[in-house]
């Protein structure tokens, strides 16, 4: 075909609706600032990088997560198909080992005859049919060009990264693996605290000293999925222990001793020598980072490779500017795809930019695009976030709080497991009855 379209940011997003619009026979030019302008939070100048966890969630059908990649599996989804194939061990979640999946991509991207991939920033929209995914560490200048096409302020929020460390440095005569409720194999390392060595620890963290924030990020809004742990730390004494370092399910055999808190490391890569800490994102200064994690029992002389950090992330006013189809409102030919749009989470970006391709090549081909009803995630989540009557829009990930409800028996009603097989099935019936026809 003969009809060239332009995929901005090599992320998530712009990576599969790159690939899904190629496949389909069209000509991408695929546009990435890396390695030309950096991010501050990109360590590589790979296409669809990640930059905080290694997780993409459950991959348990009675989670919404979950059903979301089997939705997307459903669609021809190309990047959950390589996260498969750099899989690593994570109980129930489909975490993956970020370089080789970031590889994997950028090989499949560079090897398409039908995508151009062009380092360089964009500063302008384009005229001609594009998709803008330039994601949430989206360029000043090419900020002020979408600011301008959408006569509007932008949102800002911070996200937060965790540090990674290595596992011969772990003391495992203290560590031990399990992974909650014995769900799945033992994939997690877990360090347990009693009360007196988690009240040492809490105390290090909120007297910690913070990297200060840059002028251009004084004003934004932490996202409550993704708070850093200092900032959880600052709601409570036991905030933690009810969030990230909960201890329920999780007991060491050795010992068969409940305990008060529990910092668990997820797998990081395939040569399982690097983990980095769940749910410790962080904005504190290094050298307290260190002091932080080595106070942890079993990291007493931990090796921290990367340390957290923390960056403004942003995100366009949605609901005022797209369509459920990710097409912008003022022009059929423009459409937005990933964190941008204020889907948030690595899935839901993916599930995005899916969607954006598709419904591109549906609209040059001058067919009807697709608008994916509200009982299948994906729909769920584009209606979300296009919503008109939003006065105060902040970014949402997949839950089952968007999804029409299904009516359970009396005694079922907190029966989460049945809630979520029911809500599964009825998506995933609907969106193969759409697919047949």
């Amino acid at each position: 075909m003969d009809k060239e379209i332009n995929v901005i940011g090599a992320g998530l997003a712009g990576s599969e609706a790159a690939l899904q619009l190629a496949k389909r026979g069209f000509k991408v030019n695929l546009y990435e600032m890396r390695p030309q302008v950096t991010t501050g939070a990109h360590t590589t100048q790979d296409c669809a990088e990640f930059v905080c966890s290694n997780s993409l969630g459950s991959y348990d059908i009675t989670n919404a997560s979950g059903l979301l990649k089997h939705e997307m599996e459903l669609l021809g989804s190309e990047l959950i198909e390589i996260a498969k194939e750099s899989q690593v061990p994570a109980g129930n979640a489909l975490a993956i080992d970020r370089h080789k999946f970031s590889q994997a991509v950028t090989a499949k991207i560079e090897q398409n005859p039908n995508i151009n991939l062009i380092r360089q920033e964009i500063t302008k929209i384009p005229n001609t049919p594009t998709i803008i995914a330039s994601g949430p560490l989206t360029s000043s200048k090419f900020c002020d060009a979408i600011k301008e096409f959408t006569n509007s302020e932008y949102l800002h929020f911070f996200d937060a990264i965790a540090p990674i460390v290595e596992k011969d440095s772990i003391n495992f005569d203290i560590a031990f693996w399990a992974s909650r409720y014995d769900k799945g194999e033992a994939s997690y390392i877990n360090c347990p605290m009693n009360k007196e060595q988690y009240e040492k620890f809490y105390n290090i963290l909120i007297n910690a000293p913070r990297i200060e924030q840059h002028d251009f990020e004084k004003g934004a809004k932490f996202f409550e999925s993704c708070l850093p742990i200092e900032v959880l730390a600052s709601r409570g004494v036991d905030t933690l222990r009810f969030g990230p370092m909960k201890p329920v399910g999780l007991i060491d055999k050795r010992t068969g001793e409940k305990n008060y808190a529990v910092v668990q490391l997820r797998q990081d890569n395939s040569a399982k020598t690097l983990y980095n800490l769940v749910g410790f994102q962080t904005n504190l200064k290094w050298g307290a980072q260190k002091e932080l994690l080595q106070s942890i029992p079993g990291l007493e002389d931990v090796n921290i490779v990367r340390y957290g950090v923390m960056h403004r992330n942003t995100f366009i006013n949605s609901p005022k500017l797209l369509k459920p189809t990710l097409q912008t409102i003022k022009r059929s030919d423009l459409f937005f795809a990933g964190q941008i749009t204020g889907t948030e989470g690595y899935t839901e970006s993916i599930a995005s930019g899916l969607l954006a391709g598709i419904n591109m090549a549906k609209y040059l081909n001058d067919e009807n695009l697709l608008e994916l009803p509200q009982e299948t995630i994906l729909g769920a989540l584009t209606h979300y976030i296009t919503n008109p009557e939003h006065e105060n829009f902040q970014p949402i990930n997949s839950n089952w709080g968007i999804v029409p409800p299904v009516e359970l028996p009396k005694k079922e009603r907190k029966n989460k497991k049945l809630k979520g097989e029911l809500l599964s099935k009825r998506a995933l019936e609907v969106l193969n009855k759409i697919l047949e026809n």
